[in-house]
């Protein structure tokens, strides 16, 4: 995985930046594996001790050129234990590849036909989108299956405003005729997906937005005290309502 562009140099980029794509890299590596074995859609929590087991990431440091790492899949020592069901180190490996290709290059008809669950299409789109840049720190973060992939999947600014309009246009529920239709701009705050909420802080006011309804922790966690911007509709009685949520450009 490289880091290329803005605040990035040969060898080196903000801390913040790294572990941010790499807490990304983890959580699209879990929802793979969970995928791949049927598991039911997770909205809450870790991913289960049981995926964690089979497909533990570890981070190695790579060539210098733009900031770059290596993500590796640890193996499991018994597989035997797990049951024939369980994918390989590989398996994993290539269907992420697979998975995060779609998501970034067809993420309307490719990604529909590897993924038909829409669940999990939806978070695979909403991780994949975290991991692009938002033209501020970065401009483009690049996917190799090896150091001698000759076709690497690269994200950037442009990949993260189509995959936006997809999730809009699939994943956001239609606004109704007598709400109206917004965002706003200030530090996510608060979340409480159990009490279906999350609280934004703009220009010093507090906003609380309700109706998270199917988004996931690893979706909306990252984002806590980072600058956001929330789509949303207003009701008629005032009440302010989530359609979506992404990181401030």
């Amino acid at each position: 995985v490289s880091i290329s562009g803005g605040q990035s140099v040969t060898g080196g980029a903000p801390l913040d930046l790294v572990v941010s794509k790499v807490e990304g890299i983890q959580a699209l590596f879990f929802r793979t594996a969970e995928y791949l074995q049927r598991l039911p859609h997770r909205k809450r929590g870790p991913a289960p001790v049981g995926v964690q087991s089979i497909c533990r990431p570890w981070l190695f440091h790579a060539a210098p050129g733009s900031y770059q790492f290596a993500v590796a899949i640890e193996d499991v020592a018994q597989r035997t234990l797990f049951g024939p069901e369980v994918p390989t180190t590989d398996e994993i490996t290539d269907a992420f590849v697979a998975l995060l290709r779609a998501a970034t290059e067809d993420p309307t008809t490719a990604l529909a036909q590897t993924v038909p669950d829409q669940e999990y299409r939806g978070t695979f789109l909403k991780l994949t989108r975290a991991l692009a840049p938002t033209g501020k720190d970065f401009e483009a973060l690049t996917v190799r299956r090896s150091s001698t992939d000759p076709d690497p999947i690269t994200l950037d600014a442009g990949s993260r405003k189509i995959i936006s309009d997809v999730i809009r246009r699939q994943f956001t529920k239609p606004r109704a005729t007598e709400e109206t239709g917004g965002e706003l701009r200030g530090v996510l705050r608060a979340v409480h997906l159990d009490d279906d909420w999350l609280e934004v802080t703009v220009d010093g006011q507090h906003v609380r937005v309700f109706g998270m309804g199917e988004t996931v922790d690893d979706v909306v966690g990252p984002l806590v005290n980072r600058q956001v911007v929330v789509q949303i509709v207003t009701q008629p009685s005032g009440r302010v309502v989530f359609r979506d949520i992404d990181a401030a450009p």
